[in-house]
Formats: C-alpha cells, sequence, structure tokens
C-alpha cells in the first residue's frame, strides 16, 4: 500500500488542464482563465473628479476667496475650455477635470451664489483627484490566466473592455456505480439492496469543483457489463467508479477494465476509510476507482477527486487545506494507516478551535458526516492524545462540501 500523498501526487502528474473555449463574460464566473486578461483601455481614462464640487486652480483656492463659475462638466460631458485664474467649473463625481484645473473645492466646503461660488474650506492640490490610469493602463495584467473568476473579476474584466474570456473547458466527469445490491433513490430496491448514495453525492461534489458529472447506470456485478464501461466514455475527462474495487468475489472493477485495456498505476492506499483506491488508465482516460461505502467514497472525493479536478480545471492543484484545532475529547493511538476522524467543531470561551471525533467512525454512517464540520487527521502510527491537544484539521464547511 502506497500513502495518500504519494497517491495524490501520482494521480496529479497524470492529469492536464482541459483545453480552452470562448465563453461570454456574462457565463465567465466560476470558470477559469485559461490566458492573461489584459486591460485594453486605461481606468480612468483622464483625470476625473472622486468627489461632487468645483475644479479650480489650487492658487486660487484659499479660504474666503471667490471664484466665477465659468460652467460645468457633468460625468459624459467633459468642459470644452481651460480654467483661468479666479474661475472654477462645477463638476460631479466622475467628471473629467477640465485642462487648467489641479484641485477639487468639495461641494460641501463651497457656498454659491448665482455665478460666484465662495471657498469655505482651502483647497489642496491633487486632493480628490483620480488621476488617469489610476486602476490600470492599456496593457496591463488584469486577471491571471489559471484563476477561477469572482463576481469581482467579473466586473475588473468588463471594465477592461472584455465581452468574451478564453476559460478551460469544465472537466467532464463519468461516474460508474457498480454493484447486484445497488438501485438508484426512488428505484425498486432488490432483496437485500441498497440505494445508490455515491453517484449523487460524487456528482454534486463534481459540480461544486466546476466539472460536469454525467452519472452512469448502475452496472451490476458481471465483467462484460463493467467493462461496457469503456465504450460509454469517449470524450469524458475521467471515469470515477464506487464499488467493486476491494478483495472479495465480486469486486470485478479492475479485471473488467483491465480486459478492455485499462493499465493500473495503484491500487489500494495506506489510509482509513478508503483503503481500496485505484487509479489507472482507459484508452488514455484517467480512471479513478473509490471505495462502495459511501463515507469513504465522499472522503477519498476530498483528498483525491477535488485537487484531480483542480487541475483539469487549470487550476493549482493541491491537498485540501489544513489548519489546527485541539480535542475536546482525547482519541487513542493510531494504526499503520492514516486516518481522517469525522468531527464537529466549535469555538471554547477562550476563542480556541474546538474539534470533537464522533465516538464510533464506521464507514457506511452517512449521516455522521454530512453533520460534520471536519476531518481530523491522524498520521500512521500517531500515539494517542489527551483532550487540548493540537491535531491538524480538513474543514468540510470551508470547502463547500
Amino acid at each position: 500500500m502506497i500513502s495518500v500523498d504519494e497517491a495524490r501526487g501520482r494521480i496529479l502528474d497524470a492529469l492536464r488542464p482541459t483545453p480552452a473555449e470562448i465563453v461570454a463574460l456574462a457565463d465567465a464566473w466560476n470558470r477559469v482563465t485559461a490566458q492573461d486578461v489584459v486591460a485594453r483601455l486605461t481606468q480612468p481614462p483622464a483625470d476625473v473628479s472622486a468627489m461632487d464640487g468645483y475644479a479650480l486652480r489650487a492658487a486660487d483656492g484659499g479660504l474666503d476667496a471667490s471664484l466665477r463659475v465659468v460652467g460645468a462638466a457633468p460625468a459624459g460631458h467633459p468642459f470644452d475650455g481651460r480654467v483661468g485664474a479666479g474661475e472654477a467649473v462645477r463638476l460631479f463625481t466622475g467628471s473629467v477635470v477640465p485642462s487648467g484645473a489641479d484641485a477639487i473645492l468639495l461641494q460641501e466646503d463651497a457656498t454659491r451664489d448665482g455665478d460666484v461660488v465662495r471657498v469655505n474650506e482651502a483647497v489642496v492640490a491633487g486632493r480628490h483627484i483620480r488621476r488617469a490610469g489610476q486602476d490600470f493602463s492599456v496593457g496591463d495584467l488584469v486577471v491571471a490566466a489559471g484563476r477561477r473568476i469572482t463576481a469581482r473579476d467579473v466586473g475588473l474584466a468588463a471594465a477592461a473592455n472584455h465581452p468574451w474570456l478564453a476559460v478551460h473547458r469544465r472537466p467532464r466527469v463519468a461516474i460508474l456505480a457498480t454493484g447486484d445490491e445497488i438501485a438508484m433513490p426512488g428505484e425498486p430496491i432488490p432483496t437485500g439492496g441498497i440505494v445508490s448514495s455515491n453517484s449523487h453525492a460524487l456528482a454534486a461534489l463534481v459540480r461544486a469543483a466546476g466539472g460536469e458529472p454525467v452519472v452512469l447506470p448502475v452496472a451490476p456485478d458481471d465483467r462484460s457489463a463493467i467493462g461496457a464501461v469503456a465504450d460509454s466514455v469517449v470524450g469524458m475527462d475521467m471515469l470515477v467508479t464506487t464499488g467493486g474495487a476491494s478483495v472479495g468475489d465480486h469486486d470485478l472493477v479492475i479485471e473488467s477494465l483491465k480486459a478492455r485495456g485499462m493499465t493500473l498505476d495503484f491500487w489500494q492506499i495506506a489510509m482509513r476509510p478508503g483503503k481500496p483506491l485505484l487509479f489507472g488508465q482507459l484508452g488514455g482516460t484517467p480512471v479513478l476507482g473509490l471505495p462502495g461505502n459511501p463515507v469513504s467514497a465522499i472522503v477519498c472525493g476530498t483528498l483525491f477527486l477535488l485537487p484531480a479536478l483542480a487541475r483539469m480545471s487549470g487550476l493549482p492543484a493541491a491537498p485540501p487545506p489544513v489548519s489546527t484545532a485541539v480535542l475536546g475529547s482525547g482519541v487513542k493511538q493510531n494504526d499503520h494507516r492514516a486516518d481522517h476522524l469525522r468531527a464537529i467543531v466549535s469555538t471554547d470561551s477562550a476563542g480556541r478551535i474546538v474539534v470533537d471525533p464522533f465516538p464510533v467512525q464506521d464507514s457506511a454512517m452517512l449521516r455522521r458526516l454530512a453533520n460534520a464540520d471536519a476531518l481530523v487527521l491522524r498520521a500512521p502510527h500517531a500515539p494517542a492524545l489527551p483532550k487540548g491537544a493540537e491535531v491538524g484539521i480538513i474543514r468540510l464547511d470551508s470547502l463547500g462540501l
């Protein structure tokens, strides 16, 4: 068995980002940029006023000075002339500062009487003026390649005059559940059978990571039926299987896909839950085989499928972020496998993050995983720890899972 880190590294080394496609700016949110977004114009394009008031020469803006108002320049309608000695031009937020002016008299610091305005607070040269290019200039990098586009990035790209953006195509992930005992929600449940939760949970995980899941029909425990999946993954960026990868007589995924040409990279990792995890290639399509137990499938999806989707989406691929917390109750010594304890997170009176692992950590207890806030990380052969000891955790709530 190999370690969690080695398994994740080997998966990521085999993956590449999806090709680029062009999408309308309105559809670019949450996509990943495939190339740098460079400003096509300068913002602001000229010196503009940051406030409502009057443009004038700083030399004329002393306390109690009076100036003649020679015009107005609403935003979008610049003043054609030049501000001379003893003159002022009425401005509004966003108005272009007219030639000759180098200061702004705020509206609240002025008293106007007809065409004369009086200075009630001395002006300072340059104050309240947004200089041309203060935000960005033509040719500036505004959104780098390899970034998941936020609503703020959409606004910035729009301001930089980009109606279209080049983004990585969403990774298409086929999801296959296997087993004679499996039925989809709402379907008749066979005698001794169970409802499949893995396909839908993994599809939701793929969507959360920006991919496009394709849930395949459940495959029975039959080599030809499982092998026929090879014909269904054309055009997919990854095949994810769940179940059928352990060591029982009916765990047939490896045999079935090998018969269709799958090359196996590794099988089984030293972790709990999730030991029977496999990775290989089927005709150029990466295959990630997850365990059938629902908790194991989702934990493995968090540790391996999320980074894989990041790599395929064009993002920097990394393990889920690890933070620290203190134990709300002690934990026993660990064995030779890395453990991932489902736990509740709270904050104590001292403001510390406290994590309480559930007392029972069965890999079939999906409700406890759904109620968990975090996974407590326990290294192989980690010693027993008392209440109050510091541990590493993966915050499931922060991952949006």
